[in-house]
């Protein structure tokens, strides 16, 4: 371990450690249930709030509000991880699912297009918004957390959790989804029943911030030192730039002469914007950050296609039926969720880098293999069957990426440090991987989405073969 690696201050007992990781991975199923169930339910809700244009226009629209619960992630990753690197992790856990249940009710009882008109889009970018909020500060904070409370032996098995509550979040959603499919059928599915879900998120969460109020604290937090305090001057800066972002996004959607130059303003304000939160954190840990970034937009791109996207996929472009779909998803999240504790378990006997390089080198080579295969496959087994050998690959990233970020920050950053660079990332990659592939379909480009792919992908290798293997380079207290 490195010299100026954290001090623990005494040894969990067993009973302690696996409270701590059966504690914060039930509040991370539960954050991304709701945040996945908004994508599960796209293909019913969707006309609700959009109900002009083809299935496509509508699904593209339906993304482009899911992009904006993206850009709220940063924003949220800032302030939660300032807060749990100074009140605390459990502090910010508990702070990041009540904003999760209030987005999550709103979406809820939202009346349709047809009952309040542009009032109802409008409210869904909120609610989202809101949502976005919450994972953004939920993702560094249960990173760090868990990762710190998972004693150096099994870091990687336990940190793996992570990423196994966040599968098993989305696949509850579809296996909500494929009941009421079961149930209530299509029809009421698109009138009334996809507000279901939404419900039933509102609701765990409450539970889970009860429960995340009795969690004990990391045992390697301590309050961050004045050197990482916020600056005025970056405060004032970040507010002017996203109020000039949203100005510039409302004259982009109009239909003048000022739409165009709005939507260019729009995405120079917002860069500048993620540019001015993240700038003091790369000044002080440059190497780390970016190659956060590097690693994420491969990781995050690759996993939103194998997941959110997925499901889409297979309807649009594959041919088979919504329920079909569905259930090849539900089996595929089996598979990829089983495969976490696996690769996670295997980091900590051969390291992370080698994990890492066998995560992104294969995804690059097999992403085009993949995708053509399950655009043509003829049956639920050969579309399975490939959807299992690309989530069997992208295991390798996704079981370590949490204890990977938070092993490179000393403790009174690290919060803040695992979350800021991992959400910009996951804006320009993931955020953008359905509006992405969905335009290149809309273009009948198909194809060039996978070499897009496969490029971010080779991005994130030259970033895991510049990166020390963490788990013998730790700055994670040692117990």
């Amino acid at each position: 371990m490195t010299a100026n690696a954290d001090i623990a201050p005494g040894r969990l007992s067993p009973w302690a450690r696996a409270k701590a990781i059966l504690g914060g991975s039930a509040g991370n199923l539960v954050e991304w249930y709701d945040w996945f169930a908004y994508a599960a339910f796209t293909l019913y809700f969707a006309p609700a709030f959009f109900p002009k244009g083809d299935q496509t226009v509508q699904l593209l629209q339906a993304a482009a509000v899911f992009f904006l619960g993206f850009v709220a992630r940063p924003i949220g990753a800032w302030l939660m991880g300032l807060y749990a690197d100074r009140a605390g992790r459990r502090a910010a856990l508990s702070a990041s699912v009540a904003l999760m249940c209030g987005g999550a009710l709103i979406i809820a009882v939202t009346p349709d297009y047809k009952t309040i008109g542009l009032w109802a889009p409008a409210i869904l970018l909120v609610a989202r918004v809101l949502q976005g909020l919450s994972v953004g500060g939920e993702y560094g904070a249960s990173a760090t957390y868990m990762s710190e409370m998972a004693g150096k032996a099994r870091r990687g098995f336990w940190s793996s959790f992570q990423y196994v509550t966040l599968i098993a979040g989305q696949l509850i959603a579809l296996g909500v989804l494929i009941t009421l499919q079961r149930t209530v059928g299509e029809a009421e599915l698109k009138a009334w029943a996809w507000r279901i879900p939404f419900l039933i998120g509102a609701l765990l969460a409450v539970i889970v911030f009860w429960i995340r109020r009795g969690l004990d604290e990391s045992i390697a937090f301590k309050p961050s030192s004045s050197q990482e305090s916020l600056s005025k001057t970056q405060v004032t800066a970040a507010g002017v730039l996203l109020l000039l972002t949203v100005i510039a996004g409302v004259l982009g959607v109009t239909n003048g002469p000022l739409a165009k130059p709005g939507q260019y303003l729009g995405a120079l304000f917002l860069v500048l914007f993620f540019a001015t939160l993240i700038a003091p954190l790369i000044r002080r840990h440059p190497r780390e950050s970016l190659l956060i970034m590097g690693l994420t937009a491969g990781g995050s791109l690759t996993f939103y296609v194998y997941t959110t996207y997925m499901q889409k996929f297979l309807v649009n472009t594959a041919g088979f039926h919504k329920g079909q779909a569905s259930e090849i998803s539900a089996l595929s999240l089996v598979g990829f969720m089983l495969f976490q504790p696996l690769a996670g378990w295997l980091s900590d006997v051969v390291g992370r880098k080698p994990m890492l390089i066998l995560a992104f080198a294969g995804g690059a080579l097999s992403i085009w293999p993949i995708m053509t295969g399950i655009s043509q496959a003829g049956s639920v087994t050969t579309a399975l069957a490939l959807i299992l050998a690309g989530v069997a690959i992208q295991s390798c990233y996704t079981a370590i990426s949490a204890v990977v970020k938070a092993e490179l920050f000393p403790a009174e950053v690290r919060a803040l440090g695992v979350a800021l660079p991992y959400a910009l990332a996951n804006v320009l990659f993931g955020g953008t991987a359905e509006m992405v592939a969905l335009a290149f379909k809309h273009e009948k480009m198909e194809s060039a989405f996978y070499l897009y792919v496969a490029g971010v992908m080779a991005v994130g290798l030259v970033c895991a073969i510049l990166l020390k293997d963490t788990a013998r380079h730790s700055l994670i207290a040692e117990d």
